[in-house]
């Protein structure tokens, strides 16, 4: 082990996440490392066009400018820096570092991870008839970019070799901070344990302000934010850390804070899959240990296995999205017949001009409750009309944009408030996940004039038969021998949602342990499906946490392809949660809420 001790801190959580949150950390965190995660799956098909115009773009421009006023204080205190901001062009974001390090005066060695662009075997993986992971579709014909995710070996390599500041294109979010850990305490492949904790540090900190206290469901409880406070992984060498944020910043730390992030979009907690290891979260623990400070131990790690995944984006049609609003009585109503009037209007013209139907159309009065479906509340006065239509030819939809606004003049009264003029025409970009044997994947490490070799990946196929099962408790058989009565979930639960290409993943985490039975008891996975069924057209699936008194969902074809492909108003599952914080649970009529 070569220290005791590592405080990492994360500035970003996505591309376009706050630019002031890498001066709290480096200036009043008290960090050895920076990270920052700048990359979703459709967020490298966006770089890929950026770079196709300019051969000198293609990465994250936000992170350089973020980092160069920096320079200087990162230099004086040593803190390392590592990034996916590399995007799809590592290479000249090393080289844009390297001139805002010259333009500051500083000398720092820049590092740079390659090797996780697939373009060059696109006609290769066609010929091996590489589905879609998840559906089985077959390989698309006009693929915009194709990633596979790296590990973080590589980049522990680099900061072996003397880097300051590493970037990487597309590898798994908590690579960044794993990585700098293995570096830290000398961890091997083999150690699967502390790699799985080590991940899931990454994890937890990865989405920036959602572990400490944004998105969190009492939202009401959560002081200052207008200052939050971005979170640290304070690590250890055996694996354990504890998830802090700076002083003097708003933001709350808890379990439950901490909780709704470790079950955001992890899928089977038994068998969370990075390229270093694989993941068991279900007998992980979380321990308040001081005012802001969650200890957090008990993640379980086993071999990698010998595929990676691979994130590919390709083109299929366009897409437009038309939004304004309609007042007074029966204002739900009154968009329900715009919306139907309006592509009406427009499939007659279509028909006309020979023009196929819409491949898809979104109708959704916002306002009126329509994502809840059946569990709707009506009678706003006041509802944003959303009409969202995909269609493989460009013009149709042009077409469709042309004839929004002279439905103001008839059609129903009060609209008004249209959003951004004529709705855009945009091209529709689907995500295919797949497998690839890591044997076809081979990183390299650009340092310059210095030569660093990359680590060997490792791996043994994967056995999903034999993952541990994980149960739960169910209430006792004289459980409701002195009533029932029924609460909102809610009362009962934290909940936490996001996606996975078209799946979406609900987290809920019970407020006691002696309420899980109860809530397991009402949310199987048939009420669940039961309950999204206008929205969910796939299964569903219940996983079970122990260790955190928890339980995970995970609801196949939910979200209407997902990403940008999708044209739900709630493409990435943000408010699933929420939706199924209202689901009644039956509890004994004398326990205490």
């Amino acid at each position: 082990m070569k220290q005791n001790t590592l405080r990492i801190g994360s500035a970003s959580g996505f591309w376009g996440d706050t630019e002031f949150a890498a001066a709290q950390l480096v200036q009043g965190g008290n960090i050895d490392v920076l990270v920052f995660d700048y990359l979703a799956e459709i967020t490298m098909s966006l770089l890929s066009r950026a770079k196709a115009k300019d051969p000198a773009q293609g990465y994250a421009p936000d992170f350089v400018t973020t980092i160069k006023p920096l320079m200087k204080d990162l230099k004086a205190r040593g803190i390392k820096v590592i990034a996916n901001a590399g995007g799809v062009n590592p290479t000249a974001c090393r080289a844009a570092l390297e001139a805002a390090a010259q333009a500051e005066g500083v000398d720092l060695k820049i590092a740079a991870v390659l090797g996780d662009d697939l373009m060059p075997q696109m006609e290769a993986l066609r010929a091996a008839d590489t589905k879609e992971m998840f559906s089985g579709a077959p390989f698309p014909q006009k693929v915009m970019s194709a990633n596979a995710y790296l590990g973080a070996f590589p980049i522990a390599a680099a900061l072996e070799a003397g880097a300051d500041i590493v970037v990487t294109g597309r590898c798994v979010d908590s690579a960044v901070t794993l990585a700098s850990l293995i570096h830290a305490f000398g961890w091997t492949a083999a150690d699967h344990n502390r790699l799985a904790q080590g991940s899931l540090a990454g994890h937890l900190i990865e989405c920036g302000t959602q572990t400490t206290g944004g998105n969190y469901t009492d939202w009401d409880i959560v002081p200052g934010w207008d200052d939050m406070g971005f979170p640290i992984a304070e690590c250890r060498g055996d694996g354990s850390f504890v998830i802090t944020k700076p002083e003097g910043t708003g933001g709350l730390v808890c379990p439950s804070t901490v909780g709704e992030q470790m079950l955001y979009e992890i899928g089977d907690p038994r068998a969370y899959i990075l390229p270093d290891v694989v993941c068991d979260f279900t007998g992980v623990t979380l321990t308040q240990v001081g005012p802001d400070r969650v200890e957090v131990k008990g993640a379980r790690g086993g071999a990698p296995t010998d595929q990676a995944k691979a994130s590919v984006t390709y083109a299929d049609g366009f897409r437009a999205t038309s939004l304004f609003m309609i007042g007074g009585i029966d204002a739900g109503a009154k968009a329900h017949r715009v919306g139907a009037a309006m592509l009406a209007r427009v499939r007659r013209h279509y028909t006309q001009r020979g023009w196929p139907d819409f491949t898809e159309t979104s109708v959704e009065a916002i306002g009126a409750e329509d994502t809840y479906g059946p569990h709707a509340r009506p009678g706003s006065r006041e509802v944003m009309l959303k009409v969202g239509v995909r269609h493989p030819v460009k013009e149709a939809l042009e077409l469709f944009s042309r004839e929004v606004a002279p439905l103001a003049l008839m059609s129903a009264p009060a609209i008004t408030g249209f959003t951004g003029g004529r709705p855009k025409v945009q091209p529709v970009v689907r995500l295919f996940s797949c497998l690839v044997p890591k044997a076809q994947i081979v990183a390299s490490i650009d340092m310059g004039a210095r030569s660093v070799a990359p680590p060997q990946w490792s791996g043994k196929p994967f056995e999903p038969a034999k993952l541990p099962l994980a149960d739960g408790p169910l209430p006792a058989t004289d459980a409701f021998v002195r009533g029932k009565r029924t609460v909102p979930l809610v009362q009962l639960a934290w909940g936490r949602s996001g996606d996975k290409g078209d799946a979406a993943n609900i987290g809920i985490l019970a407020r006691r342990p002696g309420y899980l039975p109860f809530i397991r008891a009402a949310l199987t996975e048939q009420a669940v499906a039961t309950w999204f069924a206008h929205l969910v057209k796939g299964s569903v699936q219940r996983f079970d946490l122990p260790g955190t008194h928890a339980l995970n969902f995970l609801m196949h074809e939910a979200l209407g392809g997902g990403g940008i492909a999708s044209i739900r108003m709630d493409p990435q599952a943000k408010a699933f949660a929420q939706m199924l914080l209202d689901f009644p649970v039956p509890i004994p009529a004398d326990m205490a809420l």
